[in-house]
């Protein structure tokens, strides 16, 4: 069989290939690509259907980005041994390329579309998370699927003070900035990253030099289009409308909208019931043989809502709830609500409250990780959980959905940021959010609450963290725009932006941005960092009003842990033959110990419920990995009499010879009652032979030096 394969090859500005390939795999999709760079390779594809199913005012979108294990020469782990369901970080992944992907579509666009991405090839230096989204734009242009595109991803880092585009995986490491930037030829579509504290002018930078490689693939996939014949793209009707009925109501409602929009009410209850009651009250009115389509009627009473509280803030310059436009909704705090967990806090903004707590595990308690590129442990989790009463709303309690991954995925890069160092941290940290009300910006309260109930803990962290989500209202035909600071849930369904920024009072360090509209410019983008700057600062203000910084010292009811660095020659020592020394020292300790190896040496890892076992741990362990050294002063047991002396213990597993001439500063003829085994007796070092490595103690150096006669 012929294939009609056809090949474009990009070459970035920095001289890194990408070759899209189509025609050759999955041909009976609608649109089919494969994505290389590398050894790294993408299977893209796209399938939507050609009619919309009935009712469906919506575009029906779902990505689904999947990594097969033999692309990298792995077998999946669990009992079934096969993929299944999507782990958090594909879902993850998924999500960024859907963000990218579905304001682009035309919005009369309503027929289910699936967009497949799946790594049939990988490359440990390249990472495929970089290039979904240039992988589904490319599957769209080789369709005939209506798409207002060319759009594409990138990854930009800055790495040692230089700004790199998909930088490779060795080195991301050390990266400042991380962020995935997804934009057409004109506009940024979406923004999501981590940071190490960094200014707002490092922000923009990494955005214009993603924004300019992101350029030069749109046009490579304007070139592939064309060279597949598909700039013309399929017709469809998805929507009828009756215009009559639209403009009457357009007409005769929109003051009264408008007027509604201007009451200001702080309650998002009462503003719902209010805007209601105008649609109630105009259904009430209608005849009984009325034949005016309801559903048209509660689409454009929706629009009227959504334009009346737009105008609003254009023209009053004044929000739904009364604010101004930089104004932050009162905040209350508390910590230590919660008297069993290991830290706790409740974080209430207007209406939206977050209750979070922080439990410290040992290191039993790490997350596996295992994914085809990926593999080993994490010792840093946390869980977003946003149940249907925090709205108001009866929704079945399952298993968290993408909403909530990528919620909890951007609240947990906020604030790995300021964890201490494993080194100086011996636990597991795991936070769990409870999303009790939500009216807006809930992942934010997230990482507020995340921040206190760490604090409250007594966790070190570097510094406290905030979070704000801002939004934008603009009117393209009068050039008027809003930057709103603390958006409310109703302002970022009308909004044009979704920027949520969290930081320290140092810089940034997460971010997460969902653009609506074409043209946001680098000025606006500019006033709405700065202006989420004087946001964050001044909730890090409120939170630290009630607690400033981290605990002195943990809670009684959380356990005691440390870390005790050995060298990698002591780690056999330490755990013993058969594991018998280690457990042994939990034996008679009661602590957990646990040892690992890494590249610097082994550490040692000790848990107890109580610090009298912590101490009994700690000596047991020091005492095996410590070096004698001459002249140092040790708590010894006699193990052994002889003629001329003892044998004293006095580090585990080391003895020394106490000869008879050094017990006493009298002289000794016998050792005849002098010591008995089991006793404890004070010794001095006070030789290491060079040559056998055999040890001499002396006690009678320790004891008062009787005088002369």
């Amino acid at each position: 069989m012929a294939f009609n394969v056809i090949t474009k090859k990009i070459t970035m500005p920095d001289g890194k290939e990408i070759t899209i390939e189509t025609g050759k795999l999955a041909k009976q999709a609608d649109g089919a690509v494969v994505v290389r760079s590398g050894n790294m390779m993408l299977l893209a594809t796209v399938v939507a259907n050609q009619t919309p199913k009935d009712g469906v005012d919506f575009l029906p979108l779902s990505v689904d980005y999947q990594e097969k294990f033999a692309s990298a020469g792995k077998i999946p782990g669990g009992f079934l041994r096969r993929e299944s369901k999507l782990s958090d970080y594909e879902v993850l992944v998924s999500r960024l390329v859907d963000r990218a992907l579905r304001p682009t579509f035309p919005s009369d666009f309503h027929a289910d579309t699936q967009v497949m991405i799946n790594l049939i090839s990988a490359d440990a230096e390249v990472l495929p998370d970089a290039y979904v989204g240039l992988a589904a734009a490319a599957a769209l242009a080789v369709s005939d699927i209506p798409f207002n595109g060319p759009i594409s991803e990138v990854r930009v880092a800055k790495i040692n003070g230089e700004y790199i585009v998909n930088p490779e995986t060795s080195i991301l490491k050390d990266a400042e900035l991380e962020l995935i930037v997804a934009a057409n030829a004109n506009d940024i579509l979406m923004v999501e990253g981590e940071a190490n504290e960094v200014s707002e002018q490092e922000m923009l930078e990494a955005l214009r030099l993603a924004h300019a490689a992101i350029k030069h693939q749109c046009v490579a996939l304007k070139e592939l289009e064309a060279e597949v014949g598909k700039t013309q793209k399929r017709e469809y009707k998805h929507e009828n409308h009756d215009e009559e009925l639209r403009t009457y109501l357009w007409d005769t409602y929109f003051d009264r909208y408008y007027e509604v929009a201007k009451l200001a009410n702080p309650s998002k209850k009462a503003r719902r019931e209010s805007f209601k009651a105008i649609e109630d009250e105009y259904f009430a009115s209608l005849p009984e043989d009325s034949t005016v389509n309801k559903s048209l009627a509660k689409w454009y009473f929706h629009d009227i809502e959504k334009e009346a509280a737009r105008q609003l803030v254009l023209i009053e310059r004044y929000r739904l709830d009364g604010r101004k436009l930089d104004e932050i909704r009162t905040i209350t705090c508390e910590v230590d609500y919660l008297p069993t967990p290991h830290g706790s806090a409740v974080f209430t903004r207007g209406e939206t409250q977050s209750l979070t707590t922080v439990t410290l595990g040992t290191k039993l308690d790490e997350q596996i990780v295992d994914q085809a590129m990926v593999s080993g442990y994490n010792r840093f989790l946390l869980h977003y959980n946003f149940p249907g009463y925090s709205t108001g709303e009866v929704k079945p309690n399952r298993a968290p959905g993408r909403r909530e991954v990528g919620h909890g995925n951007l609240a947990m890069r906020a604030l790995k940021k300021v964890l201490p160092p494993d080194a100086k941290n011996p636990y597991t940290v795991r936070i769990v959010s409870d999303i009790l009300e939500s009216n807006g910006s809930s992942s934010m309260a997230t990482v507020c609450a995340g921040t206190l109930a760490l604090m409250d803990a007594g966790v070190p962290i570097k510094a406290p963290v905030s979070g704000i989500a801002m939004g934008l209202i603009s009117d393209p035909k009068t050039g008027k725009y809003a930057v709103l600071s603390d958006i409310l849930g109703d302002e970022d369904h009308l909004g044009d932006m979704d920027f949520k920024v969290t930081g320290t009072t140092e810089g940034i360090t997460a971010c997460q941005m969902d653009i609506k509209v074409d043209g946001l410019s680098y000025e606006v983008l500019t006033e709405a960092l700065e202006q989420a700057k004087q946001g964050r600062l001044h909730i890090l203000g409120k939170m630290q009003e009630t607690i400033a910084e981290p605990r002195s010292d943990y809670k009684p009811q959380t356990p005691r842990a440390t870390v005790i660095r050995i060298l990698k020659e002591q780690i056999g020592a330490v755990i013993g033959p058969g594991g018998k020394v280690v457990q042994d020292i939990q034996k008679q300790s009661g602590a957990t110990v646990t040892i690992e190896e890494k590249e610097d040496g082994g550490y040692v890892s000790i848990f107890s419920a109580n610090k009298a076992a912590m101490d009994i741990a700690v000596k047991m362990v020091k005492g095996i990995v410590t070096i004698p050294e001459e002249g140092e002063i040790y708590d010894g047991v006699v193990k052994s009499i002889m003629p001329f002396g003892a044998f004293v213990e006095f580090l585990p597993g080391k003895d020394g010879l106490l000869h008879i001439s050094e017990i006493k500063w009298e002289r000794l003829e016998t050792m005849d009652g002098v010591l008995e085994i089991g006793e404890q007796v004070k010794v001095k070092l006070i030789e290491v032979d060079k040559k056998t490595g055999k040890y001499r103690l002396s006690r009678k150096v320790l004891l008062p030096k009787p005088e002369k006669k």
